[in-house]
């Protein structure tokens, strides 16, 4: 694969363990990292994000295939995949740090990005205006190690089990003609 036609694009949709496990399986995506940004905190720990005070949301980069998965297709699957109309919380997570948050890394990516937060959901499963923050990308503090690949480990930890695997399940079904 020509690493040269690979991009990047950084999603915060809630906890990171969900987020990763759903964009691990789309084809065209070649990686999924779980880290931190959009804070004040150089190298955060995971600890420390958990406070709320360090500004940095959790967050899944994604080093896609734009030949075989496009930006758009990922917005679409990152609105599906969590409540993007709740202030700080998904499900059972709550804190600045679980927001629903779309790191641009170029201004195609913003635009799309406005685009997507500006027009109505088609599902007509939102009654409420979506509140996902657009920020610039600036810097990925990568996750410790025990979150990378954390459902594919855990999968019978109570978490897994209770959260993550319903919400892989529906967005198998939902999109199972994107996945590898």
């Amino acid at each position: 694969m020509n690493r040269g036609t690979m991009e990047t694009a950084t999603f915060g949709a809630g906890c990171f363990w969900c987020v990763e496990a759903i964009f691990s399986d789309l084809k065209g995506v070649e990686s999924v990292k779980s880290g931190y940004t959009g804070g004040h905190v150089k190298n955060p720990s995971y600890e420390a994000v958990c406070t709320g005070t360090t500004g940095h949301a959790e967050v899944c980069q994604i080093t896609y295939d734009p030949q075989k998965i496009s930006y758009k297709e990922l917005l679409e699957v990152f609105r599906a995949i969590h409540d993007p109309t709740t202030l700080n919380r998904q499900g059972p997570d709550t804190g600045t740090q679980y927001r629903s948050v779309i790191f641009y890394h170029n201004n195609k990516q913003k635009e799309q990005a406005e685009k997507y937060k500006q027009e109505p959901d088609q599902s007509g499963k939102f009654a409420d205006p979506i509140v996902t923050e657009i920020s610039p990308f600036t810097v990925f503090y990568k996750a410790e190690d025990y979150h990378q690949d954390y459902f594919d480990h855990n999968k019978t930890q109570h978490y897994c089990t209770v959260i993550i695997d319903p919400k892989v399940k529906k967005f198998k079904k939902q999109f199972k003609e994107k996945l590898k």
